[in-house]
Formats: C-alpha cells, sequence, structure tokens
C-alpha cells in the first residue's frame, strides 16, 4: 500500500547517516483523531496500539486493515470522562508477561488490562494510583527496566482545567515516581516542572526526561545511582522552540543510546552525549514515538496522525 508522506529530514551532523537516511519521508499511516499518544509496537501480534486521549479510545494499526478501535473507553471508566479535556489513556507498554499496562488520565492511575492483548476489555488492575495517600495527577507515560520495577511522570494534563492549580490535584508537584514489584511506591523527585516523556538509557540505570513546560522545554537525565536522585540537564530547547509546533513530550532511546524524542518542530535525534544529529521535521507537534523491535521502524503520534518512518 501507498501511503502520502510529509516531513524531511534535517542533518545536523555526520553520524546522523547511521541512523536514518536524509531523504527519508514519513509515511501517514493513519489519520482522523484528536491528539494521537502512546505508540506502543507489539511485535506478536504485528499490531501498533495508540491512545486517541481526548476520545477514551485506544486505537490498533495494522498493515492489513489500517486504524481500528482497540478499547473504549481507555483511561476514563467513569460517568463523565467529558469533563476532562484529555480522560483517556495516555502512555501504552507491556510488562514482562506480555500484558498491557496504561497510564491512565481520566482514572489517575497505572493500570494493567486485566484481559488477554487478543481479546481487549476495559478491565483494570491498578498498578498505582496514590503516593502519600494523595491521588497522582495524570499518569503520562511509563518505562519498565529489566528487574521489573515501573518508572512513570505524573504531570497535570489529565485534570478537568490541565493547570497546576485544577481543585482536583491532590499533590503539590508533578512527580516522577518509582513503582517497585511489591507494590511500594518510591518519588524519584518533584523537581521537573511538567515530566512527560521517560525512556531509560542502555544500561537501565539512567532515565530520560522530557519536560514539557514551554518556559523549561529541556530533556533531564536522572541517574538512579546517585544517593539523592536529582535532575541533571540533557539539552534544552527552550530557546529553539519560538514558532514551532510542539514541546519536549514523550522518547525513546535505542539500544545503541540513539535518543528519538518529541520536541519543538517534529522528533529531535540525539546521540547520548546530548549532540544533536538531526530532526524529523513536521507541520504539526509530535506527541510520541515508537520503535519497532529490530529498531528499523519509528512510529510517530503527529497530533491526528500517526507517522511511520524507515530507520537504518
Amino acid at each position: 500500500m501507498t501511503y502520502d508522506t510529509t516531513g524531511s529530514i534535517e542533518r545536523y551532523d555526520a553520524a546522523l547517516d547511521a541512523v536514518i537516511d536524509s531523504s527519508a519521508k514519513a509515511e501517514i499511516i493513519a489519520e482522523g483523531f484528536a491528539w494521537s499518544e502512546g505508540p506502543l509496537w507489539v511485535e506478536s501480534e504485528q499490531m501498533l496500539l495508540f491512545s486517541d486521549v481526548p476520545t477514551n479510545t485506544i486505537y490498533k494499526w495494522t498493515a492489513d486493515k489500517g486504524s481500528e478501535v482497540y478499547l473504549k473507553p481507555s483511561g476514563d471508566t467513569g460517568d463523565n470522562p467529558n469533563r476532562r479535556k484529555e480522560p483517556g489513556s495516555n502512555g501504552l507498554l507491556l510488562d514482562d508477561l506480555g500484558n498491557l499496562v496504561l497510564c491512565q488520565h481520566g482514572n489517575r492511575q497505572v493500570a494493567r488490562m486485566d484481559t488477554p492483548l487478543q481479546q481487549p476489555k476495559s478491565n483494570f488492575i491498578s498498578l498505582a494510583d496514590k503516593y502519600d495517600n494523595k491521588r497522582f495527577n495524570s499518569p503520562n507515560d511509563a518505562v519498565y527496566n529489566k528487574e521489573g520495577d515501573l518508572f512513570f511522570t505524573d504531570p497535570p494534563y489529565g485534570l478537568p482545567t490541565q493547570r497546576d492549580d485544577d481543585p482536583e490535584k491532590e499533590l503539590p508537584f508533578n512527580g516522577v515516581y518509582k513503582v517497585k514489584q511489591n507494590g511500594e511506591i518510591i518519588l524519584l523527585t518533584d523537581q521537573i516542572s511538567k515530566p512527560n516523556g521517560i525512556a531509560f538509557f542502555p544500561g537501565g540505570q539512567k532515565l530520560l526526561i522530557g519536560n514539557s513546560d514551554p518556559n523549561a522545554a529541556d530533556w533531564y537525565i536522572l541517574d538512579l545511582t546517585d544517593s539523592v536522585v536529582t535532575p541533571k540537564l540533557f539539552y534544552s530547547s527552550t530557546n529553539e522552540r519560538d514558532g514551532l509546533p510542539g514541546l519536549p513530550d514523550g522518547l525513546k532511546i535505542d539500544s545503541n543510546g540513539i535518543v528519538y524524542a518529541s520536541g519543538p518542530g517534529g522528533v529531535w535525534i540525539f546521540d547520548s552525549t546530548a549532540k544533536v544529529l538531526g530532526k524529523i521535521v513536521l507541520d504539526e507537534a509530535a506527541s510520541n514515538v515508537a520503535l519497532s523491535t529490530d529498531e528499523k521502524t519509528l512510529y510517530i503520534t503527529n497530533t491526528g496522525k500517526v507517522l511511520r518512518v524507515s530507520l537504518k
């Protein structure tokens, strides 16, 4: 099947040539969504799952059938999801048993779908819903380490006003958390203003966090080997965002430590030392990315669209 294409590649460093072809285009494999997010490639089913956060829906995309509804409701199972702008699921991932795990805005928790991938139903088991006996804001994105501990970000975008002064906000900060396998929840930091995308560098000791704050449009490293985990600046795009759509949001890191991060103007490609190798330039905001299992394909949630780009 032939798809329409969008975007272009900006090459800033010769090292980009080992990652992506400078003539690559992004294929528009699905469109018509309100705000696509949380892409997840599921190798066993040869499908891409992604959230449409405002419509409380997860879609699946396959090469044969295109996009179709996979799960609804996905993030708010209450009586009045429409009082929120973004009630649905956001980040999606698989646990080590292959279960679907969802960051749920409306339900204000990270949860596991309690049915097999092939038989999706809106039955959820909460993995984390409170810290210090206060409800989370709206878990946004998450990642597992190899030991099976869960790490997630908790900005306010699923609250009715999406603001820090929302009357339903119970925690006085926007945190990054670790959920141990025994269920214990640890606050890693409350020092990132709008923590969003999250991924591990190879080795599993350093997290990269995207901060979707227009006044601090930054990426930070959290080194989990530090006795006190303190955000260290990886890269700031604050002074490079004027007029460009999007902010630091979802991101993924491949097995070579190459970072694919949604940010101002599209998807930024960094090496592990924070050198910008290039960008996938897009006309609309990119919210998140996913890598195929073989790391040869990058999927991008791009406002109302979902894109596919070939990598090397």
